[in-house]
């Protein structure tokens, strides 16, 4: 008897937004950790005023940490269908680099800065946009399932 088993192949670029979205869910979830993140004790709902720096680097809040976790989860979900997991690079890419603008614009001591963000996020966040927008856009161009040695 014939087994009727089928593996089903993924694109490149459906692994990539797979493995983004694990990152995204594991810095959201270290942004809840003390000792990982400083002064958790401090952690603001939103706004500049968080004193919660993520390994010690990167300033964080309980909204930062959900937006990691919501991108997180955003990947996973998205990374079974190679035309979804590219719109999620392109698009979470183009994200990220709006939120880099915007954190160069904007005073960062002021209301306008709640998500919060510093000067070592907006570096990530132009580093992140270019990478997945970029990464989307290569890996994307040919949506066909990568090829496995036999």
């Amino acid at each position: 008897m014939a087994s009727t088993h089928t593996t089903t192949h993924r694109s490149l670029v459906q692994y990539v937004a797979l493995a983004v979205g694990a990152v995204f869910l594991l810095v959201g979830v270290l942004g809840f950790i003390p000792g990982i993140t400083s002064n958790t004790e401090h952690l603001g709902m939103a706004g500049h005023h968080s004193s919660s720096m993520l390994l010690g680097i990167f300033q964080v809040s309980v909204l930062h940490n959900v937006v990691h976790l919501l991108f997180g989860v955003l990947g996973v979900m998205l990374w079974r269908s190679p035309a979804k997991a590219k719109a999620f690079l392109v698009v979470g890419g183009i994200v990220y680099l709006v939120l880099g603008f915007y954190g160069v614009f904007i005073d960062q001591s002021s209301a306008a800065n709640f998500v919060p963000v510093n000067t070592a996020d907006n570096v990530l966040h132009f580093a992140l946009g270019v990478g997945m927008a970029g990464l989307g856009l290569v890996l994307g161009r040919n949506l066909a399932p990568a090829r496995r040695a036999a």
